[in-house]
């Protein structure tokens, strides 16, 4: 797409609508106001005499034509952004750096790896939630680098994957004698008559669990919920019933025997998790730092 009298302005506050997915977005990123954003992509939207963005009820999508600016242009302003940016003064202190992800993949095992690099003076602000809501905040400016549960869907997210999580179906021993000898015989209907622990009224890691071992559809509801894996596996350790969890959060119980693992599949359903990082270039060192670190330490979990 050929623009015109070209505007530097113009797309720089395109690439922001484009990675932020909103007007919204854009305007808190670049710190200006909602509707000189709007007038802006009008303009641009006038010069080239096509269409960018589809308005939606939340947000905006980019058209093919976007898709092919964006590719053209990003590489090129993220360089210029790093090269005209004010340089850090010596001796200055890095901005914190802003991570997001579940949180008990995040407290267990993330911000444990983490723990060098805050103490070498790295500052940290972590937040916690749903991966969609989180990638969402991401785009605006919100978080610096998130981990996610599933690689993000488009093209305006740079994701690498992380690490592979295992899921375990488990229950305490007082369970585990009733059951360990049915289920090979019986399948899943062994379970049937045994309180499900869960983290959200859809099931959705038992849900998962079941088609990929057991090739069927759950069909029992939770005895309990709780938004919070590791509020599952205190229930679950405590003789509530049994659950399906990530083998990271339990590894430790099931070697005690405080836990034991009810069916050993030779095909585990496996979630793969992504680090993304937040569009464009950043000028704090630290983000780079800590994503390196990151992706050094998963090696290893």
């Amino acid at each position: 797409m050929d623009i015109p009298s070209l505007d530097l302005n113009l797309l720089r506050t395109f690439l922001a609508v484009y990675r932020s997915g909103s007007f919204t977005g854009a305007a808190r990123l670049l710190g200006l106001s909602q509707p000189t954003v709007t007038t802006q992509m009008r303009a641009l939207e006038r010069l080239s005499g096509r269409e960018l963005f589809e308005r939606l009820p939340r947000g905006v999508a980019p058209t093919p034509v976007a898709d092919e600016l964006a590719a053209r242009i990003a590489a090129p302003l993220d360089e210029l952004a790093a090269v005209a940016g004010p340089d850090p003064l010596e001796g200055a202190r890095p901005e914190p750096v802003h991570l997001a992800g579940p949180a008990e993949f995040l407290c267990t095992t993330v911000l444990p790896a983490l723990a060098p690099l805050v103490a070498e003076g790295v500052r940290l602000r972590v937040a916690t939630g749903l991966t969609d809501p989180l990638l969402d905040e991401l785009r605006a400016g919100r978080h610096d680098l998130v981990i996610a549960t599933a690689r993000p869907r488009g093209r305006t997210l740079h994701a690498v994957p992380l690490a592979d999580e295992e899921f375990v179906l488990v229950a305490a021993p007082v369970w585990a004698e009733r059951l360990t000898d049915r289920l090979p015989v019986e399948g899943p209907a062994a379970l049937h008559s045994v309180p499900l622990v869960s983290y959200a009224e859809d099931l959705p890691i038992a849900r998962r669990y079941w088609r990929h071992v057991f090739g069927r559809r759950l069909s029992c509801t939770a005895a309990m919920t709780v938004p919070d894996l590791r509020g599952v596996l205190a229930a679950v350790v405590a003789g509530a019933g049994f659950s399906v969890l990530p083998r990271y959060l339990c590894a430790d119980l099931l070697e005690s025997g405080v836990l034991v693992e009810l069916l050993e599949p030779e095909d585990p359903p496996i979630n793969t998790g992504f680090l993304v990082q937040r569009p464009g270039a950043s000028d704090n060192p630290d983000v780079i730092r800590v994503r390196d670190f990151l992706l050094r330490a998963a090696r290893t979990w």
